[in-house]
């Protein structure tokens, strides 16, 4: 089966380089714009599941508008706490921020989610819906999500091993790997041959 992550479309926060983890922004109208104007070229799924947060959804509608998006509370950014809505700018004399720049990004948001909680439940959110997908017999799908989340979900499910932030993707762009159905019934649940390729 075939796997393709997309990140959201850029919001007013990603524009204003803010951290926007459990804020429920829209789409920009910048952004919306931009994507009609580019016509970017995605994959063809069969079926599409995406974060409930509006940028993920109208994300999804955008690239696949004839598509049913089946939605999973599990693939939600992380909460930012403290940080949340804020910039580097705002930030970076914070001991707080900086604890945690120092730390790798790996220590908990202040007031927030811990890394280790959120990095398992988006890769528990993945594996739940692909097993959904190879038992309905599905040959591809879109995981249309976060950029934290693709990059917890890959830094724990891919063959290849990388860490956390070497699965960085663009406001708009993603990965595409591959699921062998039989491998992952029998318990080997790996995404192989990931790849970076688009918009």
């Amino acid at each position: 089966m075939k796997i393709v992550f997309i990140r959201h479309l850029p919001t007013p926060g990603n524009e204003k380089r803010q951290y926007i983890g459990h804020t429920d922004e829209h789409l920009s109208d910048a952004a919306v714009e931009a994507f009609h104007r580019r016509k970017d070229t995605y994959p063809d799924v069969q079926c599409v599941i995406a974060s409930p947060m509006k940028r993920c959804i109208e994300t999804a509608r955008l690239i696949y508008p004839d598509a049913e998006i089946r939605t999973e509370p599990m693939l939600r950014e992380c909460d930012f706490g403290l940080f949340e809505g804020k910039t580097y700018e705002d930030l970076k004399e914070h001991p707080a921020y900086i604890e945690w720049l120092e730390s790798g990004g790996t220590t908990a948001f202040p007031g927030g989610e811990a890394q280790k909680v959120f990095r398992e439940r988006c890769a528990e959110g993945v594996r739940k819906w692909i097993s959904i997908l190879t038992g309905e017999g599905a040959e591809s799908a879109a995981f249309v999500v976060h950029g934290g989340t693709i990059m917890a979900a890959l830094s724990q499910l891919a063959e290849e091993p990388y860490d956390f932030y070497h699965w960085q993707a663009e406001n708009g762009g993603g990965f595409t790997a591959e699921v062998s159905e039989e491998d992952w019934k029998r318990g080997k649940k790996v995404l192989t041959d990931v790849k970076q390729e688009f918009p």
